[in-house]
């Protein structure tokens, strides 16, 4: 008990207590994207300085107020989740009143809350004023931001700072998955993809670091693929499996949308093949029997899905019900495969034989039209339906318009089902091209939603937008991330990550826990690629070459425990 502070070690007041498992990192602004009069110094806060207000501070940023409020816009050079803290140095009026707003894009610190481009203080307060007095050193925030605007409010004041200071608050994680190839910016992709999930694993899985920074439980299975790939077991995915549960008895569906509930048996059952913990899948098990059943009772006399409430596939898809359908059909196909699998592994023999019933039935009914879907095309590509010259046509559809179509969230299958088809050189150019765009355009994590439409005309969310010059994070967006209101640090665009693992380095888990792992790489027109995978027994090495002949040549290096098939 001697590592507990004194005042919390008595029994009825510690058993109410819980560690953090994040810790804090200082970070110094890395540039000054703008000031206005009455700014002076503002490039000293650029320079690393003691964490404590003190006297005799020779070089400190200065913001002098008229009848107008002094500006300054700072830039951290990465976005990251915490707070901003300021080492006030001196303040010459009794109350000095500032306002500090957070941008993920330098234009977003510059917009006014409920204004046209939809600036909001939505889960989080990203926009506030406060009260500041001197030798003083407020912490503001949490929010997910890279940029911060200070302004000086009270009228013809005078405020001093010794340092503005971000504070990075985050798991401290070991990457042990990596990527690396013969294409630099497929590794940036790569590393940047790791990055945006990490940032998105706090107390829970969430979605979004300045909105949405909640248990969005189908948001987060290309999350949990890429913590995987990347950390192997993180609690946090088990805290927030176990909490879309516990908050949603059955027949309530999770977060209200119906395919949310299958998203969830998607993750348990990769969460499984990855960790192996037959424990934790029983505690699943009653919940899971009596949502296989009632997901069985969605499959009418025909094979086809009839799935209520949110009908939701993604949010690109919204408004067409043609593809919508042929969206959930493809979902709800997987659920009940991966849900089978799953009883069986528990001995609910029956529930499982329900469930492989309900599949073949779905697979019988035949291939529904997608509507040029090319997500709902990828689930119906990936759940078995499409097949044959069904799949080629699909796989044309998808090929034809590339980048085009493509959603964030939905986009990781999208990869998934053209490597599934022996396209990995489209896959692959697909990630360059769209998640590229993203990086192209001052992007250090991935975002919401992104479309290459929005490139045109624009600029980037590391400069403030020129005349004539359209705004990429706040003039774009649409359904519930219109404007500044899009987040542009969402986990669930982290697939590429997962993808890259999976595809090209070709690392398969084929029994749970990691005990057989497939090792079948494909380069695309990649001449090399290599990379480390994380197991429950340590990480799997790989490095694959193409010789001269155009032949994959491969090197492995895998913990004993752990069987390798080719």
């Amino acid at each position: 008990m001697s590592n507990i502070p004194f005042g919390i070690r008595q029994e009825d007041i510690l058993q109410h207590t819980e560690m953090d498992p994040r810790v804090r990192r200082f970070m110094t602004p890395k540039r000054v994207v703008w000031q206005s009069e009455g700014v002076t110094g503002a490039e000293n806060m650029l320079v690393p300085t003691e964490k404590q207000v003190h006297f005799n501070v020779p070089q400190m940023m200065v913001l002098q107020s008229t009848d107008k409020p002094a500006s300054v816009l700072l830039d951290f050079g990465v976005e990251f989740h915490g707070y901003v803290k300021l080492f006030i140095q001196y303040v010459d009026t009794q109350r000095a009143q500032i306002r500090v707003r957070f941008g993920e894009s330098a234009q977003e610190t510059m917009a006014e809350l409920g204004g046209e481009q939809n600036a909001t203080n939505d889960h989080i307060n990203r926009d506030q004023v406060l009260d500041v007095g001197f030798l003083s050193m407020p912490e503001i925030g949490p929010s997910g931001f890279r940029f911060v605007r200070i302004d000086l409010l009270t009228p013809n004041a005078n405020l001093s700072f010794k340092a503005v200071t971000g504070i990075f608050v985050y798991r401290e994680l070991e990457y042990k998955g990596s990527f690396n190839s013969s294409d630099a910016l497929l590794n940036q992709i790569w590393n940047t993809a790791a990055y945006t999930v990490h940032l998105n694993m706090q107390e829970y899985v969430w979605d979004g670091i300045k909105r949405d920074r909640l248990v969005w439980i189908g948001d987060i299975h290309p999350e949990v693929s890429t913590i995987q790939a990347v950390f192997g077991f993180d609690e946090s995915v088990k805290k927030s499996l176990d909490l879309a549960r516990d908050e949603s008895p059955l027949p309530r569906m999770m977060c209200g949308i119906t395919t949310y509930s299958l998203w969830w048996v998607l993750v348990h059952y990769i969460w499984y093949m990855q960790n192996g913990d037959l424990a934790y899948l029983q505690e699943q098990q009653a919940y899971l029997c009596a949502l296989m059943q009632l997901f069985a009772g969605y499959v009418d006399e025909n094979g086809n899905e009839t799935l209520d409430g949110f009908r939701f596939v993604d949010w690109p898809s919204e408004g067409d019900p043609v593809a919508i359908h042929a969206g959930l059909q493809g979902i709800l196909c997987m659920g009940l495969e991966a849900g089978g699998k799953l009883c069986r592994i528990l001995g609910e023999d029956d529930v499982a034989e329900l469930c492989e019933a309900k599949v073949a039935q779905i697979r019988g009914a035949g291939v529904p039209d997608t509507n040029g879907n090319k997500r709902a095309a990828a689930m119906l590509l990936l759940s078995g339906i499409a097949k044959g010259a069904d799949a080629d046509a699909l796989v044309k559809m998808i090929k034809e318009t590339g980048a085009q179509g493509m959603s964030t969230f939905l986009g990781f299958y999208v990869l998934n089902a053209l490597s599934e088809q022996n396209e990995t050189t489209a896959a692959l150019d697909i990630i360059r091209t769209f998640w590229g765009a993203m990086l192209s355009r001052g992007a250090t994590t991935f975002w919401e939603d992104f479309s290459m439409d929005w490139l045109e005309g624009s600029g980037r969310i590391d400069e403030l937008v020129k005349p004539g010059e359209k705004d990429i994070h706040g003039d774009y967006g649409a359904y519930c991330y219109k404007g500044f209101r899009h987040s542009l640090c969402h986990g669930w665009a982290s697939g590429p990550a997962a993808y890259l693992s999976r595809y090209v380095l070709g690392i398969e888990v084929l029994e749970p826990g990691c005990k057989k792992v497939r090792i079948c790489p494909d380069l695309g027109d990649l001449d090399f690629a290599e990379g480390t995978y994380p197991t429950p027994y340590g990480v799997i090495r790989v490095r694959h070459e193409k010789d001269a002949a155009g032949k994959i040549v491969s090197e492995i290096d895998a913990p004993a425990e752990v069987e390798i098939v080719r």
